[in-house]
């Protein structure tokens, strides 16, 4: 067994998946500024994936990621500052707009999903890989029982 010297191996499981996640992320923003992504906030990336799936409109996006429209709209105000997001008609109700992802959106979302892959990889080739699907497999074990718990499984910005 591998055990950082950094850590102290009584560390509660809850603070290591948390400090394990906030490596993940520094990583991540490193990654993504060296790919020319240098000005993302920190909830880029939920809004990201809802608008990948579909284009919500500004309140549908708000309830798919649990926070208050007037959350959602100091996200999005700024995604559409820096070129991310775009606001398009709706084609059926003039009144509503939808959000969809621009082209710089989209090269970001691709990159970040190509970091994503290639973190999972590169610890796949430094511990094995069968120790990462295993690490996959609990994280996911727990995500499954939480669910099964009927407690909300939302990726929420914070």
């Amino acid at each position: 067994m591998i055990v950082s010297r950094t850590v102290d191996p009584q560390t509660d499981f809850g603070v290591l998946l948390n400090l394990a996640f906030g490596a993940l992320k520094h990583d991540m923003q490193s990654h993504m500024a060296d790919a020319g992504f240098d000005d993302l906030g920190p909830s880029f990336g939920y809004v990201f994936r809802v608008l990948d799936q579909d284009s919500p409109s500004l309140a549908e996006l708000a309830t798919r990621l649990g926070i208050t429209p007037q959350g959602a709209l100091k996200i999005v105000a700024e995604m559409i500052d820096k070129g991310y997001v775009q606001r398009t008609d709706d084609r059926t109700d003039g009144r509503v707009k939808r959000l969809t992802l621009s082209a710089r959106g989209k090269r970001a979302l691709a990159e970040a999903r190509r970091f994503h892959g290639m973190f999972e990889r590169e610890l796949g080739k430094r511990l094995g890989t069968s120790r990462v699907a295993t690490a996959r497999a609990v994280l996911e074990a727990i995500i499954a029982d939480a669910s099964k718990q009927g407690l909300e499984m939302n990726v929420r910005p914070f």
